[in-house]
């Protein structure tokens, strides 16, 4: 394990980079299909669902600038931390306009802060990024990353202490995801992370039961729910946090609660511990 120079990869504060795409339909029809809902093929005009700008803008790199873990080297705008694990902890967005197909759009980039700690398995580094998408008529969404990285644990790691959920709950929906389903959504993002697709790498070599479920689904599961319920529903802002990994074939739970002007959002796992949080305020 190289030694961590937080001072050097705080160089990389302030570097921004800007990418250019268009919404096309077809990635929208796919991510509807791949949550079973109407595959319809979407119109020109049709306005984008919270979240599903994530089918934009994707990450392609180069086969031989890939790690063992299928996630790209860093070094260029991501800093090179020198940890093995990477997972996508939370986030906060702000929707200012729709964004539509057909919508000619760009987004910038910027790191924003990187730190450090020591965490209850060895030394952590934070990594927030900040995103500014706009279309033709101006910005359209902001968008906060906050990215974790750590070590391998160890067998004899402490074992994390998990929250229970809220008591009250307006509504539930129980999920069972499949492999299927993960490497669909893994190939619309184009996020070649082995653990949520190659079964023998995440038992194996990383030492979960089963494949990861992607914190981004969770997000856009959870925001799914509050359509069911409340289809008219704007949304302003949502955030949300990664908090416990949730596996593929166990079933899981999307929750929701209503209160005024915010829904709280949040999955819980068969034990009733939380595994991922959020709040959705509304317009």
């Amino acid at each position: 394990m190289a030694e961590i120079d937080i001072e050097y990869l705080k160089r990389w504060i302030g570097r921004t980079e800007t990418s250019l795409d268009c919404v096309t339909p077809v990635p929208v029809a796919a991510l509807r299909a791949t949550l079973d809902l109407d595959a319809g093929r979407p119109q020109p005009g049709e306005s984008l669902p919270p979240l599903w700008h994530w089918l934009y803008f994707l990450p392609i790199h180069r086969q031989s600038m890939l790690s063992e873990n299928g996630h790209p080297r860093m070094g260029e705008f991501m800093p090179p931390i020198p940890l093995p694990r990477r997972m996508y902890a939370g986030g906060r967005l702000q929707f200012h306009l729709p964004l539509r197909v057909g919508d000619a759009i760009s987004r910038t980039s910027t790191i924003v802060a990187v730190s450090s700690r020591q965490g209850r398995t060895g030394p952590l580094v934070f990594l927030k990024i900040s995103h500014a998408i706009s279309n033709g008529q101006g910005l359209a969404v902001t968008e906060e990353q906050d990215i974790v990285y750590r070590t391998e644990p160890g067998p004899d790691s402490p074992a994390p202490a998990y929250q229970s959920t809220p008591a009250q709950q307006s509504w539930q929906r129980e999920v069972t995801t499949d492999s299927i389903l993960l490497f669909r959504f893994s190939a619309l993002t184009f996020n070649g992370h082995r653990i949520h697709y190659d079964y023998p790498y995440v038992t194996g070599v990383e030492g979960y039961p089963g494949l990861v479920v992607h914190g981004p689904l969770l997000a856009v599961l959870l925001l799914d729910l509050l359509h069911r319920h409340m289809p008219q529903a704007q949304l302003l802002e949502f955030s949300f946090r990664a908090l416990k990994p949730v596996f593929n074939s166990t079933p899981f739970y999307l929750c929701g609660a209503v209160a005024t002007q915010q829904v709280k959002l949040w999955v819980r796992d068969t034990d009733g511990l939380l595994c991922f949080d959020a709040a959705a305020t509304l317009r």
